[in-house]
């Protein structure tokens, strides 16, 4: 069901990261046909969720970014995928980069040059696996407030006034209630914002916002602690930050937003490999470390751009050709973007005017020894406690392991249907569902599925004395007769036999279970076939497919076997003729 626009953001473009799914070996063996972004997450592609958060966001200038060899799965869906085709227009651009391949890390993706000409404003960077409830226009909202500059929001450089945009990053706390077992975690430090003598609006998200000088995984910190006996600060940290937060629990959603000079950050600093741990790593260390700044060449991409203005705006040329306004213009302009009105005022604003200041010509050796203020990094710290019974907390998670798309798509399933909605106070959620049972007349008598906490999608029959609790059910799946299921997941096109016990499983786009099969715990690959009255627990079963050796390099194998049997025994003929 595609939702409305709420807010416009003009200029921001959005990127979508559509990785190839190495941490679901089950499900995307052939990432060229099954690529991760595709997985369902409680029956809508993985990818529809950050599609919905842009348009939620009034963003519709998003891109997806893939491999070459998943762009044919991917542009498919995107044309016949009833959820997808059901967003909001305009349609999403699909961009597959030639060198982009299964290894790229994130940032090298963004130092391509299909990308580096791809960005021409402040963006958002998304991964293909997020799940986020949260209002997104409150975290624009909170970046444009805290964090965006004048001038490189107007596009502007001489409003500026030598400052620029930060970024903004989300992390969210993993110990939930359902706590995943060796679910990544990242090590942050932040210290508090200056306050404010205004109080934030309620549900702004300004109380959680803070800036962030540290990050790093939380695995590189037990090393760092392990070989360092200890965790090594810096004095600059500590004199300029004396109130610092630090952070062991929480992950890094990947919701990052960022100014257009990043993309010159990254492409002048070839050794960063990845936006979570490279990018924002340095970048939060260059806040507050001296010297680091102009070792990553912050002086020289923030620099003002040189601009052919001079004739317009009666500028002149400093030593280093770049050019200085002594004019009122550019203000005047940007006064004029602001106005709610097409035409300017007829009289000048009695409250607030504009003074040219003074314009000395700068000393080199004066400019040289100083270096440029780096833009702030903010921090967005989810809350865990806020929410009630009537409005709960909203979700904000990444799933990209297969216990965390059973966990969420059990726990979307658990949100009322829209046809069950009757309270107009509070709005629903964005990932409710039209029905909890999508297609009724499937269903036989004298079956049983608990509607509270289990979807079961399009043309799915289910036969009598079926019990389904706790579960989600593809389109086009067949449930035989007295099969129960507890807490799993099948994917569309699944066929379960009669009685049958699944607890806690996850089956693949048509896998197909033999009658009788007890399992618990396991997953299951697509288009395979398990024997009848099996049983297991916590295991995977995959197909061989393109493991088993050709009749060729069977044939090969034993001609060398042969030859070298040859050698050797004449090897010892030649001895014992010498002896």
């Amino acid at each position: 069901m595609p939702h409305a626009v709420t807010i416009a953001t003009p200029g921001l473009q959005a990127l979508i990261l559509c990785g190839p799914g190495s941490s679901f070996p089950t499900f995307t063996a052939n990432p060229d046909e099954n690529p991760k972004a595709l997985l369902p997450i409680a029956n809508r592609p993985m990818v529809w969720y950050p599609l919905e958060f842009c348009y939620r966001a009034g963003i519709t200038n998003i891109t997806l970014i893939c491999p070459p060899s998943a762009k044919e799965a991917i542009d498919s869906a995107l044309k016949t995928n009833p959820f997808l085709t059901g967003l909001p227009l305009p349609r999403p651009d699909l961009l597959a980069p030639e060198d982009l391949d299964q290894n790229t890390g994130t940032a090298e993706i963004l130092r391509l040059p299909e990308l580096q000409s791809l960005v021409t404003s402040d963006f958002l960077v998304l991964p293909c696996d997020l799940v986020c409830e949260l209002g997104p226009e409150k975290l624009l909202q909170a970046w444009m407030v805290k964090s965006a500059n004048l001038g490189d929001v107007l596009g502007d450089s001489r409003t500026s006034q030598g400052k620029h945009s930060g970024g903004l990053s989300v992390y969210y706390q993993t110990k939930s209630e359902t706590p995943i077992k060796g679910e990544e975690t990242e090590f942050i430090a932040t210290v508090p914002l200056p306050s404010s003598s205004v109080l934030p609006a309620s549900g702004s998200l300004f109380p959680h916002l803070s800036k962030l000088v540290c990050s790093m995984p939380t695995d590189t910190l037990k090393d760092t602690l392990e070989d360092k006996k200890g965790f090594p600060s810096r004095h600059d940290l500590v004199e300029q930050h004396p109130k610092i937060k630090m952070h062991t629990t929480h992950r890094d959603a990947h919701i990052y937003i960022f100014p257009q000079w990043v993309m010159k950050f990254v492409k002048e600093n070839d050794r960063l490999e990845t936006i979570g741990e490279d990018v924002i790593g340095w970048w939060a260390k260059a806040s507050w470390q001296k010297g680091l700044s102009s070792k990553l060449g912050f002086d020289e991409f923030l620099a003002l751009p040189v601009e052919d203005s001079s004739s317009q705006h009666g500028g002149t040329n400093s030593p280093r050709g770049e050019t200085t306004t002594t004019n009122t213009t550019s203000l005047e302009t940007a006064t004029q973007k602001l106005s709610l009105n097409s035409t300017p005022a007829e009289e000048p604003n009695q409250v607030v005017t504009f003074k040219t200041p003074k314009v000395e010509e700068p000393n080199p050796m004066e400019s040289a020894s100083k270096s440029v203020e780096v833009p702030p990094l903010l921090a967005y710290i989810h809350p865990t406690s806020t929410g009630t019974p009537a409005k709960p907390t909203p979700i904000i998670r990444r799933v990209d392991t297969a216990q965390l798309l059973l966990q969420i798509s059990l726990q979307l399933a658990k949100l009322p249907s829209l046809e069950e909605i009757h309270d107009t106070t509070n709005p629903p959620s964005p990932y409710c569902h039209a029905r909890k049972v999508a297609y009724p007349e499937g269903v036989k008598p004298r079956t049983t599925i608990s509607k509270s906490d289990s979807l079961v999608a399009d043309n799915v029959t289910v036969s009598e004395k079926t019990s389904i609790k706790e579960s989600v059910i593809g389109a086009n799946c067949q449930i035989g007769e007295g099969a129960k299921l507890q807490g799993c997941l099948l994917m569309d096109g699944v066929v379960v036999g009669k009685n049958c016990k699944l607890t806690k499983c996850i089956m693949g786009r048509r896998a197909e279970l033999g009658e009788g099969c007890s399992l618990t715990g396991c997953e299951v690959q697509e288009n395979l076939l398990v024997e009848a009255k099996t049983e297991a627990k916590e295991e995977k079963f995959m197909s061989s497919s393109g493991l088993e050796a050709t009749k060729e390099e069977l044939d090969d194998a034993y001609d060398e076997g042969d030859d070298d049997e040859e050698g050797s025994v004449g090897g010892e003929g030649s001895g014992s003729d010498e002896e």
